[in-house]
């Protein structure tokens, strides 16, 4: 079996990537190979969200996998697609991490991979998750996803403003706002007395 790409064979391979317009790739790459792929898999859902039929759940795995292969992934910033193979995917499945430990002290949480039905309780993470927040509700918003104690780790929302000023992309506002955000996630940790709480 190949080995899994590093960032040196992808920064390489990105470089000689197929430039691909990001609207082209969005609306036109995507939707038209997940048709494809749906139809060959003959891929359809019922109510449920989580699909518990083993040969269903085999069948979305291989269309994820010939998806990502034939699809790649695309760098909006280069315009560019990165191809891989079915092989360096397995690689790098293979080669992932077993388990990630998140967080510190009393609050850190152990993510391992779950089969279909486990009877262990997944990870439960919290939080608007990159979401635009106003700079007014930020703090409090954190903090009351961090008392749930049902939630194990936070995700962070986005301060679409920091001291008044928008936290515009590529600009001194986008690092202050990060810093700012870091800051109040911390603190609403602490109110909530949950210190070592996983970001």
């Amino acid at each position: 079996m190949p080995r899994s790409l590093n960032v040196f064979d992808s920064f390489d391979r990105f470089s000689v990537g197929k430039k691909v317009r990001e609207d082209t790739w969005d609306y036109v790459t995507i939707p038209k190979n997940a048709l494809a792929m749906k139809e060959k898999y003959d891929i359809s859902f019922g109510p449920e969200v989580i699909p518990e039929d083993d040969d269903l759940s085999d069948r979305l795995f291989k269309a994820g996998l010939e998806m990502l292969a034939i699809s790649g992934f695309y760098n909006p910033n280069l315009g560019k697609a990165l191809s891989v193979t079915e092989d360096e995917i397995l690689a790098g499945v293979e080669n992932a991490p077993r388990k990630v430990k998140l967080g510190r002290g009393r609050e850190r949480v152990s993510c391992k991979p779950r089969r279909g039905n486990s009877r262990r309780k997944p990870i439960i993470q919290g939080g608007p998750t990159g979401a635009p927040v106003s700079e007014g509700i930020f703090p409090q918003m954190m903090e009351s996803y961090a008392q749930e104690r049902v939630v194990d780790t936070l995700v962070s929302g986005v301060l679409n403003t920091v001291s008044g000023r928008p936290s515009t992309t590529n600009t001194p506002w986008e690092i202050q706002a990060t810093l700012a955000e870091i800051k109040y996630v911390r603190e609403a940790c602490d109110r909530a007395g949950r210190r070592g709480m996983g970001i």
